[in-house]
């Protein structure tokens, strides 16, 4: 029976990817996209690891990606705070994601379970309906309807467990997905190849998950698999950051680069090297709080090298024997001549001069997310505790006096009073604000690719 449904869901997920692909344009220059969403965006890294793949494949594409999460959101709430929150971003496109927190929690443990989730899905579907009339209102304005990351409820790990609860989510998907085809969004879908990757993976280790141990927030190897599938369903899963032929002394391909002054023997071969895309760096800190996972663990689920991340020199005609390879005469790795005829992966090497401006680069984006969630922590503040207090955007003593008051009570808005403490003047915020377009402005010169010496030379002469 599990394995029925396994295969049915893989024949779902390659007819929702079709689509996704079919509809989900790459962004263009110039793009300013709104991810709005729960706390899975709020978070912040599915949407920065597309930014980075973007600032790293794309130098000379500028965007600028806006997180418009707000934890605990159901899309009423975003609707709500849709004028005053997303708008003010002038995006050219917006990506919407909701329906974990529209389907509840601790009421799958009720004996009136369905019933009670059906008025929750029905509720989320007519506050959706109201929300998408407000985005066909903005005909300028590209969108992309995202079927969110799943509640893992089949991981075998303790606490937070809904029975039920993933099957209202799928639900909130139909209409979601029913939605994007009438209207002509984009799609994208995390919900069904990510559980698909969790029952695989269960099937060796049945603690595994994308998430974590509360069933529900992705870690980073989860946000890492999210923006893998973002960009996949934009169509980018075909393109190397480079793809370099050399046979004797002939270039036979020189994709997404350019090679210059090639000098070829049988043991020797040098040429200058500029590619047009850096290697996308891949993390190995835990950076979320509370959850160990790195993003690096997601290399063992996706193909992320061979779909993504490929920059492939291939020499061939070389006499026998071990090599060493140096870029701008750094010794960077060692390699046999029938390992460079059948093509080595250059962004797998972490000490070359491309991976290292590769990784300035991903630590300015980290600044930037960081600053980025100071500003969401404010905006968190005013939809969901000022806001219902008739205080949104009054920042005075009375409201930080209501933010001391609710803090005793709420742990979520005591885990942002301090944050607020500062952010509540506006001069702070602009302040940050400018750090942030300081920081972008930074990003966008430091991921100009370079010319590099790349030489190959035999060992044993």
């Amino acid at each position: 029976m599990r394995k029925a449904f396994l295969i049915l869901l893989s024949v779902l997920t390659a007819g929702i990817t079709s689509t996704a692909q079919a509809q989900t344009q790459p962004f263009k220059t110039g793009d300013r996209i709104a991810f709005v969403g729960n706390s899975i965006t709020e978070q912040g890294y599915y949407e920065s690891y597309v930014w980075l793949y973007y600032m790293l494949h794309f130098p000379n594409r500028r965007i600028t990606i806006f997180n418009r999460g707000i934890g605990g959101d159901v899309v009423k709430q975003m609707y709500d705070r849709f004028d005053d929150d997303v708008v003010p971003a002038d995006p050219t496109v917006i990506c919407l994601t909701f329906g974990m927190n529209d389907t509840g929690y601790y009421e799958f443990l009720a004996a009136n379970a369905d019933s009670t989730a059906k008025v929750r899905i029905d509720r989320s579907h007519h506050y959706f309906d109201l929300l998408a009339d407000k985005l066909k209102a903005m005909p300028n304005v590209r969108k992309i309807m995202i079927a969110g990351s799943p509640y893992d409820e089949t991981a075998k790990i303790k606490g937070n467990y809904f029975p039920g609860k993933s099957k209202a989510m799928e639900q909130i998907i139909a209409f979601q997905h029913q939605a994007a085809q009438d209207n002509h969004w984009g799609w994208v879908d995390f919900f069904h190849p990510m559980t698909e990757i969790d029952s695989r993976e269960q099937q060796k280790d049945s603690t595994f998950t994308l998430t974590g141990t509360d069933r529900i927030h992705p870690g980073n190897h989860g946000h890492f698999v999210m923006a893998w599938l973002f960009l996949k369903a934009q169509g980018l899963d075909s393109l190397p950051v480079a793809d370099i032929v050399i046979d004797g002394d002939r270039l036979d391909r020189s994709t997404n680069c350019k090679i210059t002054d090639l000098a070829a023997t049988h043991t020797d071969v040098h040429f200058n090297y500029l590619a047009s895309s850096l290697p996308f760096p891949v993390d190995t800190v835990p950076r979320l709080w509370g959850n160990p996972h790195r993003q690096s663990e997601a290399l063992s689920v996706m193909p992320f090298y061979s779909s993504f991340d490929r920059e492939l020199l291939r020499i061939g005609n070389l006499s026998a024997g071990n090599y060493q390879l140096t870029i701008d005469h750094q010794p960077i790795a060692q390699f046999t001549a029938d390992e460079l005829a059948q093509g080595i992966n250059l962004a797998k090497l972490t000490n070359t001069p491309e991976y290292e401006q590769a990784v300035s680069v991903l630590q300015l984006n980290e600044e930037r997310m960081a600053l980025e969630s100071k500003l969401r922590a404010y905006y968190y503040v005013q939809f969901d505790c000022l806001r219902d207090l008739g205080m949104k955007f009054k920042d005075g003593l009375a409201a930080m006096d209501s933010v001391n008051i609710a803090s005793a009570k709420r742990w979520d808005i005591a885990s942002k009073r301090d944050n607020y403490r500062f952010a509540r003047f506006p001069a702070v915020r602009v302040a940050w604000q400018k750090e942030i377009d300081i920081l972008i402005n930074e990003i966008y010169t430091a991921n100009q690719p370079k010319t590099h010496l790349v030489e190959i030379k035999r060992l044993d002469l």
